[in-house]
């Protein structure tokens, strides 16, 4: 690989990440950055879904272009059109880029996708036990986190790392539509408290009847409590809000992912599932305990063990606990 003081300086990076969601991309972060600080005037692209484009707008230092992934075989996150496939590579095969980066997983079905780029050197993942795709392809590492995985390909093609922390910048725009919300309900820096009951997968969603339940154990202690989520959970929250049978603040729908950060980064405390907004918590190191019912912890947890809790199953109590650990113990203070 060439250093950033060699002909690089002009490189063409493609990044193919095509997975949807907000942690999906946050855990990337890490690995713009190093190849930012490697290839400062390379012209980086991602290819990946139509969700993530406003999203990536944020870390424009870190990306310059987008290119929305066309659909592959295997790749259930878009409808298969093989016409749209083959005129997206057809176009890209023009000009050619100079690097391929395959960071959506293991390779198995996305590794002839990112091949078929027609880059002048591809690198990536392939699943370990068969056959490796090309000379700069590393055995998948299954066991540690989503963050390492990817940090694990950069480093293996000898770029230095610039640490594993990750990044949401907050606007001006977000932090006043935090402040218009806060001002409208009352709340106040460091004495509230957000609670989000949803997840984009059912199945990773903790009961609400629980929720409900710690809500309203921290309410009664004189938290003020904010239910979040999108317009879509509205009726998860109000659920939870009903149960909880104590003052609550429901906010669900009523926030930019942006409006949502700056809101969260004057919380004391964020209780959440598995989902986009517990990696928004690390990112902006907000402490947090964050629930796994049906996913996997050792991947997708947050790599700060002290900030923030990752419990698996729980019951109330220890979610409790963990809530109260980092609401009185000075080890967390920001």
């Amino acid at each position: 690989m060439p250093h950033s003081n060699s002909s690089s300086a002009s490189w063409r990076i493609a990044i193919v990440r095509a997975l949807p969601g907000l942690g999906d991309m946050l855990c990337l972060i890490p690995t713009l950055r190093a190849l930012r600080a490697a290839f400062p005037m390379a012209e980086i692209t991602l290819i990946g879904l139509p969700g993530i484009k406003t999203l990536m707008q944020r870390f424009r230092p870190y990306i310059d272009g987008w290119l929305e992934f066309p659909g592959y075989p295997g790749i259930p996150e878009v409808p298969l059109l093989p016409s749209r496939t083959m005129e997206f590579l057809a176009q890209v095969q023009q000009t050619p880029f100079d690097l391929a980066l395959q960071l959506h997983g293991s390779g198995s079905y996305i590794n002839s996708f990112t091949l078929l780029l027609g880059a002048k050197q591809t690198a990536g993942f392939f699943p370990v036990g068969q056959a490796c795709p090309a000379e700069l392809f590393l055995p998948y590492p299954d066991q540690t986190s989503e963050i390492w995985r990817n940090l694990r390909l950069i480093e293996w093609l000898g770029i230095p790392l610039q640490g594993d922390a990750l990044e949401f910048p907050v606007y001006e725009s977000d932090c006043q539509e935090a402040r218009t919300l806060m001002q409208r309900y009352g709340l106040q820096p460091d004495r509230y408290l957000c609670l989000h009951p949803g997840a984009s997968i059912s199945n990773r969603r903790w009961d609400a009847q629980h929720f409900a339940r710690v809500g309203k154990a921290l309410a009664t202690q004189g938290w003020q409590i904010v239910l979040t989520g999108s317009q879509s959970e509205r009726k998860l929250t109000e659920a939870v809000a009903q149960r909880m049978a104590t003052p609550s603040i429901n906010l669900a729908g009523q926030t930019s992912l942006g409006g949502m950060a700056a809101l969260l980064s004057q919380a004391r405390l964020l209780i959440a599932n598995d989902t986009g907004v517990s990696h928004l918590a690390a990112a902006l190191a907000v402490n947090s305990v964050v629930i796994f019912s049906d996913s996997d912890p050792q991947r997708w947890g947050p790599l700060d063990r002290q900030r923030h809790a990752v419990l698996v199953r729980p019951a109330p109590d220890a979610v409790l606990a963990a809530a109260h650990q980092r609401l009185q113990g000075v080890a967390y203070a920001r």
